[in-house]
C-alpha cells in the first residue's frame, strides 16, 4: 500500500492507493494556516488514522510547495511561508518512525501522469501547473528528475522570451525579478493583462467565456496567452524534447490551448518535425496526490 499526502496551502488531501493504483482511500482537511508544528502533527495523524482503517503499514511520499535545500535539507521556495527554513523532512520521518519520500507538487504531478496517466509510457515528460503559480516537473522513464540543484523543472521562474506583443515594462514577480513565465501565464497573470489592456477586472473564467461568446477584447487576451504559453513551451521542447506536455492547474481546463498552443509553437521549435504532444491530465486535480504516492 502506497500513501500520498498533497500537501497546499488551504488544504492536506491524503490518498491510498493498491499496488495496481486502484484508490483504497481519500480523505481531506484545511492546512492548518501559518502554524509549522500543527501541519507535521496533522500529516502525521492523517497516515495514522488511514493506516488504521486500512489496517495496513504503508509507505508514505509528500508532495509540497518548494523544495528541499541540497544544503541543509531544509524547505525553501515554499509559497507556504512557515514552511521555509524548517527541517520538514526530517520532522515527518520522527513522527512517522519511517522514511519519508518528498517531491515538490509540480513533479508528484508530472509522476502520476506518468505513470498511469495522460503519459503513461511516454519516456520524457513535462508536468505544467497553471493556477495561482506557475510549476514544472520533469519525469524521465519513470523516475522524477530532481537536478543538482533541487530545481528541475522550475520554468516558472525563467523569463519569457519577448515577443511583438510585449507592452510596457514585465510584470514584478514575487521572486524579486521581472518578466518571469509566471508573471505571464499564471490565473492571476492572465486576469492582470486582460485587465492591463482592456481596463475591465474579469476572471480568467470569464475572459475565457468572453472569448468563447465572441468578445473581441476577451479573444484577444486569449490569443496573446496562447501566443506567450507556446513560446515558453518552445524553450522546454528545444531543452527537454519531451514525448509529452501534460498541463495541470485550473487554466488547464480551457480546452482551447490544446489545438491553438502547438500551432504556434512551430515557430520557435528548432526542428521540422514536432512530435511532443500537449495534452490535458488524466486525473484531473487528484493527480498531485497520486504522484505523491507513485514516489515510492
Amino acid at each position: 500500500m502506497r500513501i500520498g499526502v498533497d500537501l497546499g496551502g488551504s488544504k492536506t488531501e491524503l490518498i491510498a492507493l493498491a499496488d495496481d493504483g486502484s484508490e483504497r482511500l481519500r480523505r481531506r482537511l484545511p492546512t492548518p494556516a501559518g502554524d509549522y508544528a500543527a501541519t507535521v502533527a496533522q500529516i502525521a495523524a492523517m497516515v495514522r488514522q488511514a493506516e488504521a482503517e486500512l489496517a495496513v503499514s504503508a509507505t508514505v511520499g509528500l508532495g509540497m510547495p518548494g523544495s528541499l535545500s541540497p544544503l541543509d535539507g531544509r524547505m525553501r521556495n515554499a509559497n507556504s511561508t512557515c514552511l521555509n527554513g524548517r527541517p520538514l523532512k526530517e520532522d515527518l520521518q520522527v513522527a512517522l518512525g519511517r522514511e519519508v519520500r518528498m517531491a515538490n507538487d509540480a513533479n508528484c504531478f508530472a509522476l502520476s501522469e506518468a505513470v498511469d496517466g495522460a503519459a503513461a509510457g511516454a519516456s520524457v515528460v513535462f508536468g505544467v501547473i497553471l493556477g495561482t503559480g506557475v510549476g514544472g516537473g520533469v519525469v524521465v522513464d519513470g523516475r522524477v528528475l530532481h537536478g543538482a540543484n533541487g530545481i528541475a523543472g522550475e520554468w516558472g521562474h525563467n523569463p519569457l522570451p519577448p515577443a511583438e506583443d510585449s507592452v510596457g515594462p514585465a510584470p514584478q514577480c514575487y521572486c524579486g525579478r521581472r518578466g518571469c513565465v509566471e508573471t505571464w501565464l499564471s490565473g492571476p497573470a492572465l486576469a492582470a493583462d486582460h485587465q492591463r489592456v482592456t481596463g475591465q477586472a474579469l476572471t480568467p473564467p470569464e475572459i475565457v467565456a468572453g472569448a468563447a461568446a465572441g468578445d473581441a477584447r476577451c479573444a484577444a487576451t486569449m490569443q496573446r496567452y496562447e501566443r506567450r504559453l507556446a513560446r515558453a513551451l518552445a524553450g522546454v521542447i528545444n531543452l527537454l524534447d519531451p514525448d509529452v506536455i501534460v498541463l495541470g492547474g485550473g487554466l488547464s481546463a480551457i480546452g482551447r490551448l490544446y489545438d491553438r498552443v502547438p500551432g504556434h509553437w512551430a515557430q520557435h521549435v528548432f526542428s521540422d518535425l514536432i512530435a511532443t504532444r500537449l495534452t490535458p491530465p488524466r486525473h484531473g486535480d487528484s493527480s498531485g496526490v497520486r504522484g505523491a504516492a507513485w514516489l515510492w
